[in-house]
């Protein structure tokens, strides 16, 4: 292993204060630089105003930065020899996480050079660092995994999918308030329409947190839309805008969702290639099929929210494409100031909570 150089900085320098600035991990995932860097060169030619600063072993790194003639001038090789590991537990990530690649590129958000940072990372590693660099915005412990999933008609804000596994009331109703935040930020929608996952939708159904915060979101103290309960299927079927739940069941709902969309694209493209005719037929509808797929699939990044800073996790299998896109997602993100909305929401939250738990303990006697 190459002796850790936390600080090191070698070849282009940018001027991180003339245009948006995002980090990057480089040698998170499970493909490193060789996804990486081409994702990084395909992604500029549509962000004109973004700039790059790579985290990552230099040597390995600056072969494949000078391939690439559109990141000339555009991206600034921060070189450390120490990365975090796919299979590394948050607590050890945590003891020797100072001047890895990703412990790097969060920092460069905290200081100010950066606007987001993106990881392919370790995903407890990054959560455990961005949390400890970063800090948690007012009383949040812990930040949420948001996932958007597609369905006919848009996207439907999906969180927590792997961050939090178990949660209290306060916390899934901290959840609504974020996940409305970001939902409204990122697609543009004045007033989401939140809903609470569970086993069905009357009101009896479901165990005590869940029950209990949807108590606290029916009070209507929480600036949110709240619509009830919703189940499974009302995921896909854009019944509301945000669907809350607890990290054990997001994660399980998000990777069956992945793991069935793969499926029927492969089962499809199988029966589209069975014979001379279907595979011409095949061809003739490529755009339409690529368009299927690129539908069915949700987008490749999940921003931890509830952080004092942007952070972006992108899933450790990313291809080129993925990672691109998750980019060009920080990019956007990184414009939008929900970051400073959530912020003000949650320094609320903790005055409403009380209030709300107050007039229940007064109907209660």
């Amino acid at each position: 292993m190459v002796a850790p150089e936390s600080g090191g900085r070698r070849g282009t320098r940018l001027d991180l204060t003339q245009t948006l600035v995002i980090s990057i991990d480089a040698m998170g995932g499970d493909h490193g630089p060789t996804v990486v860097i081409p994702a990084c060169a395909k992604a500029l030619e549509g962000l004109p105003h973004v700039n790059l600063l790579l985290h990552g072993d230099e040597a390995r790194l600056a072969p494949e930065v000078a391939r690439h003639n559109g990141l000339a001038g555009r991206v600034e090789v921060r070189h450390t020899g120490r990365v975090i590991s796919m299979e590394e537990k948050p607590a050890q990530a945590m003891r020797r996480g100072k001047g890895t690649s990703m412990w790097n590129a969060i920092e460069a958000v905290r200081e100010g050079q950066a606007s987001a940072a993106v990881s392919a990372g370790n995903t407890g590693a990054l959560m455990a660092i961005s949390r400890l660099i970063l800090r948690m915005t007012g009383d949040l412990d812990r930040p949420a995994l948001v996932a958007s999933i597609p369905h006919s008609k848009g996207l439907t804000t999906f969180l927590d999918v792997g961050a939090n596994v178990d949660c209290d009331a306060a916390r899934l109703v901290e959840f609504a308030v974020m996940g409305a935040a970001y939902h409204r930020a990122a697609f543009g929608v004045d007033k989401p329409t939140v809903g609470l996952l569970n086993v069905g939708s009357e009101e009896m159904k479901g165990h005590e947190e869940v029950r209990e915060a949807n108590r606290i979101l029916r009070e209507g103290k929480i600036d949110v839309d709240y619509r009830g309960f919703v189940e499974g299927d009302d995921i896909t079927a854009g019944t509301v805008d945000v669907v809350v739940t607890d990290g054990f069941t997001g994660n399980v709902a998000l990777k069956s969702m992945e793991g069935a969309a793969r499926f029927m694209y492969a089962e499809l493209r199988a029966a589209l290639t069975t014979g001379a005719l279907t595979t011409l037929g095949a061809m003739l509808a490529r755009s339409s099929l690529l368009r299927f797929r690129d539908k069915m699939s949700p987008p490749p990044a999940a921003p931890l929210l509830g952080l004092n800073g942007l952070v972006l996790k992108c899933h450790g299998g990313a291809d080129e494409r993925d990672f691109a896109k998750a980019l060009t997602q920080a990019a956007t993100l990184a414009q939008s100031g929900f970051a400073a909305e959530i912020e003000r929401n949650m320094r609320r939250l903790p005055a409403a909570l009380e209030t709300t738990g107050a007039a229940s303990a007064d109907g209660a006697a």
